[in-house]
């Protein structure tokens, strides 16, 4: 019979039974009442008054009735720490079980009870844990010193505790060794103080790198992720760690493969630009990026946000992958926007055919917000390959004449940045843009265009009443499009004084009278005091030369770049921030960024670290 009758009782006086059945000298009828409590305490029933008669359940050799039972104190000892003391005795009892599962879960379930009172008693058992002869008890004994840390950092400290840690380091058992560095990574993050128990050397590294051809997936990470932090003492320490590191990236696991991108991506920075590792270690790093777009799409998100900053970093890794890019009609919405903003990463010369192909016919589908970044992608690409710009301005204006209203809007304001871009040279499409101007009714757009009539004012014969036209409904207007407006009048009035005086004089008094935004205000009696005490000056500030815009405007900017490149594979890469932007904690998040270059060096000898590529291979394989 399944385990579901435990769930389905509801008499009364049910407590009162299973206390006599707690009693019970009959060992299947304890272990059935010990069941029937657990499943009263899953469903969020109080069983907590049955503390110890459950307790008294503890002196048993029966595994399974022994782990429902330390189930049950993990869950009431923080309600009843005094009557949870009482249990102490069994805990210490069970650490030197002969059986290595009883000793294992005795310290487990102790380090789990997060009542100060206990954590003393805990220390003797911890440590013998620690030393024993089993792995498994070793293993489970080095995440519990990351839990008694978590509950009173100084005892730890003060016992010794990071030193034994520090020791199991040198575990013959890979999986001792990955959870000693999960334990002293996340007690070096928690604790300014024990951060110089987790400095790795060189003989450290190696026995980290000789365990992680043999430990299990997240063995692995926790082993990559503290490898992340080391840094090389020089170009060829560097190289033999990346050699070593190299076969994770053909881990069935992406955040294996994502973690071991971090470590290559970090010592790259090491290895001497120009040299032939670096070109084959560029080369291998594509292969594993591409697969994981293969996954469900949740994981190609993270995936691609990871991409995105390696892409900034290196645009060589993937520059011969733009296809695997390409939007298919089923993926979600997130992923279509993220694989976009890297294929205009990705745009060269040499592809920007394909590219804008696919923007092309991006720009006809039916989800508006994937439209509008594909025809704002068309724009950077003009701005990015300079050949190519005539092509995409034909594109947009054949975009614009499907007088598909989002489209429109887009359009223009990609084009007011391309005039930006290469100014005097597509100023001929500006009739085109004209005709869309009753369509407008978004201020990005409306402001775009106002800004196109205000420069090229000169061009327009009827420049003055288009932007009366705007000037009608001048207080409903956002104040983007305000500032814009009254900028483009008074560039207006510059160019041609005769005819718009009294449009001038109308803008300056909207601004500056009828205005509440100080910023609209401000500008407006800049300007009015300009034009009443010297125009030619005002010519030359309102009318001055612009700086050409960047296509790298959404660049992330280098250094905030380099401090995620170490993140790579945590929440920090997904958001684009630093941890220190959404991470609060009792110490500061500790910030870290890439190497710096090292000198190649000269000498012959090899360091410390290093091992022959092919014999890290089978290794890796048996892993």
């Amino acid at each position: 019979m399944s385990d579901a009758k435990y769930f389905t009782t509801t008499k009364k006086g049910e407590i009162a039974e299973l206390k006599a059945d707690l009693q019970s000298e009959k060992r299947d009828r304890k272990k059935e009442a010990v069941k029937k409590v657990i499943a009263s305490m899953t469903v969020g029933k109080d069983v907590s008054s049955l503390f110890p008669d459950v307790v008294n359940c503890m002196q048993t050799d029966n595994l399974e009735l022994k782990k429902l039972v330390y189930l049950y104190l993990m869950n009431y000892a923080k309600s009843q720490p005094d009557l949870a003391i009482l249990a102490v005795n069994t805990f210490v009892k069970d650490c030197e079980d002969p059986n290595p599962l009883i000793r294992a879960l005795a310290v487990r379930t102790m380090g789990c009870i997060r009542v100060d009172k206990i954590t003393e008693y805990l220390c003797e058992p911890l440590r013998k844990c620690l030393k024993d002869e089993d792995p498994y008890v070793r293993k489970t004994a080095a995440v519990c010193v990351a839990k008694l840390h978590d509950i009173n950092a100084a005892l730890v400290e003060d016992q010794g505790f990071l030193d034994l840690l520090r020791d199991l380091l040198s575990d013959s058992n890979p999986m001792v060794v990955a959870n000693a560095v999960a334990s002293l990574s996340e007690i070096n993050d928690a604790s300014p103080t024990a951060a110089a128990q987790f400095e790795l050397s060189s003989a450290i590294v190696n026995k980290l790198l000789t365990a992680l051809n043999e430990c299990t997936e997240w063995g692995q990470i926790f082993i990559l992720d503290a490898l992340a932090t080391y840094v090389p003492g020089d170009d060829r320490e560097a190289q033999s760690i990346c050699e070593r590191v190299t076969p994770r990236l053909s881990h069935a696991n992406a955040a294996v493969v994502l973690s071991a991108v971090k470590v290559l991506m970090k010592f790259m920075e090491m290895l001497p630009s120009g040299s032939d590792y670096l070109t084959t270690l560029t080369r291998k790093l594509a292969p594993p990026l591409v697969t994981l777009l293969s996954s469900e799409p949740e994981v190609q998100y993270v995936a691609l946000r990871n991409i995105n900053l390696v892409v900034q970093k290196r645009p060589e890794v993937l520059q011969n992958e733009m296809k695997v890019f390409f939007v298919k009609y089923n993926d979600p919405i997130y992923v279509k926007l993220e694989k976009l903003d890297i294929m205009i990463r990705l745009t060269t010369a040499a592809n920007i055919a394909q590219v804008l192909a696919e923007l092309k016919e991006y720009a006809t589908e039916v989800d508006v917000d994937f439209v509008r970044k594909s025809v704002r992608a068309i724009g950077r690409c003009a701005i990015k390959v300079e050949q190519t710009a005539e092509r995409c301005v034909s594109t947009l204006v054949e975009l614009i004449q499907t007088k598909v209203n989002y489209v429109v809007q887009e359009a223009i304001v990609v084009i007011k940045d391309i005039f930006r871009k290469y100014p005097n040279k597509y100023e001929s499409i500006i009739a085109t843009l004209c005709e869309n101007l009753d369509s407008l009714d978004e201020p990005e757009a409306k402001a775009s265009m106002i800004w196109i009539v205000g420069e090229y004012a000169e061009r327009i014969d009827n420049a003055d009443e288009l932007l009366k036209s705007f000037l009608d409904g001048f207080q409903d207007e956002s104040t983007m499009v305000q500032l814009q407006l009254l900028s483009a009048i008074v560039k207006l009035f510059l160019k041609r004084p005769a005819e718009t005086q009294e449009l001038v004089q109308q803008v300056l008094n909207l601004a500056t009278q009828e205005s509440d935004n100080p910023d609209l205000r401000d500008r407006g009696y800049i300007y009015w005091r300009l034009l009443s005490t010297d125009p030619a000056a005002a010519k030359e500030v309102v009318l001055a030369e612009k700086p050409l815009i960047s296509e790298e405007t959404d660049r992330l900017e280098p250094t905030l770049l380099d401090e995620l490149i170490c993140h790579i594979s945590t929440l920090a890469s997904v958001y684009h921030k630093p941890p220190s932007a959404f991470v609060e904690g009792r110490t500061p998040v500790k910030r870290v960024t890439l190497p710096q270059r090292a000198e190649p060096s000269t000498a012959a000898a090899p360091t410390e670290v290093s091992q022959p590529a092919a014999a890290a291979a089978p290794a890796a394989a048996a892993g």
